[in-house]
């Protein structure tokens, strides 16, 4: 007890006013869903998706009438994981799921209200829980918007199109270097079904060899396991094809390099 009262006594003092605090400490979360596209053709194939992102408009100052990602302010009982994992569950009702930590965004000018430094954070949430918030929200108003729409046609407010842009970077990678994709599919799925998603996320990907690597051993590294029933049998699926498609699941495996290419 006595050495800790002389460490307090040698403890230089220490004054909270010499130093600037800043005036506000946000999560902003960009919230990615897919949405089906509406099917024209009656015969079976793989349906298709866009990628979104939710975006709230704004109706106050700054930046009043322009979209924004949705977050709030960080309390002073909760880190800022809380704060966005609070936030989640305030915007969509999803209390967890798959949430990500992005980056720091402190651009001196960044917002007009004052010094505020915001964490950004990246959300996968399934469609229905976006489209349902969009649906039953009366106070503001909300939108699921593709990449395109968000990143070239509407007006964003604060630094909010730098965060999307490296938002949607990120989920490109990881796309291709983890296993996310199981966050925008069922629990068992088609190698095709596993496809379109990537496709839809990473547009530039062409792997014309991407099943026989998918399924490879060696490619693989025990990413995927072949869904069967509890005698062992394979299960198919014939949803999207006239002829029935090994179904597949996700391991607990964690690959540490491209797993698709």
């Amino acid at each position: 007890m006595s050495n800790e009262v002389e460490q307090d006594q040698d403890r230089p003092a220490y004054d909270a006013k010499k130093y600037r605090t800043p005036d506000g400490i946000p999560a902003d979360i960009v919230m990615f869903t897919l949405t089906k596209q509406e099917r024209r053709s009656t015969t079976k194939s793989l349906p298709r998706f866009d990628l979104r992102v939710m975006l709230i408009r704004r109706r106050s100052w700054p930046f009043a009438g322009a979209w924004a990602l949705p977050g709030g302010f960080s309390q002073e009982n909760e880190s800022l994981y809380e704060t966005a994992g609070r936030e989640l569950k305030e915007e969509t009702g999803v209390d967890g799921g798959h949430l990500e930590y992005l980056g720091v965004y402190s651009a001196p000018g960044r917002d007009p209200r004052g010094w505020i430094i915001s964490h950004a954070f990246f959300a996968l949430v399934e469609e229905k829980v976006l489209e349902k918030r969009q649906a039953d929200d009366d106070a503001q108003e909300v939108g699921l918007f593709t990449m395109k729409e968000a990143l070239e046609e509407l007006e964003l407010a604060f630094d909010h199109r730098e965060i999307l842009q490296d938002a949607y970077k990120r989920i490109q990678q990881q796309m291709l270097q983890t296993t996310i994709a199981k966050q925008f599919l069922p629990p068992e799925f088609t190698l095709g079904e596993l496809y379109q998603v990537i496709k839809t996320v990473v547009p530039d990907f062409a792997e014309l060899n991407f099943i026989r690597k998918v399924t490879s051993t060696r490619s693989r590294q025990g990413i995927l396991e072949e869904a069967r029933d509890e005698n062992g049998k394979p299960l198919l699926s014939n949803q999207y094809s006239q002829r029935p498609a090994q179904l597949y699941r996700f391991t607990d495996f964690t690959p540490q390099f491209s797993i698709y290419t």
